[in-house]
């Protein structure tokens, strides 16, 4: 069995098999036994913080690898206050024209004269 120790205290997403299905995880690598790793991913809900901690045996294990995590670089003040994007613009408003006249059937019901 192959050891994951070189991912201790890491940032990983794991791919494990559960029946026919692969399920993807993620969180911080926080131990090896040589038998299972175990992750563990901080929470905060309400001001209270919590965390979870599961173990994956290794047969199980599909694929191990580092998380890569995006590196946003913000955007100019004065670009970004002075001209917002017009393709963007002119996408939400056409999703928008574009949701009103396919929600307008739904909204009206047929109007049946009533039996006499």
């Amino acid at each position: 069995m192959a050891s994951f120790a070189q991912f201790l205290g890491r940032k990983v997403t794991v791919q494990y098999r559960v029946g026919d299905v692969l399920l993807p995880s993620s969180g911080t690598f926080a131990a090896d036994s040589g038998r299972s790793i175990f992750l563990e991913q901080h929470v905060e809900q309400r001001g209270k913080r919590s965390y979870f901690r599961w173990e994956i045996p290794y047969q199980y294990i599909h694929r191990i690898e580092e998380a890569v995590e995006p590196v946003e670089e913000p955007a100019p003040a004065e670009q970004a206050a002075v001209a917002p994007d017009s393709k963007q613009a002119s996408a939400a408003s056409a999703s928008s024209n574009a949701l009103n006249s396919a929600a307008a059937p739904l909204m009206s019901f047929p109007q049946h004269p009533k039996a006499v």
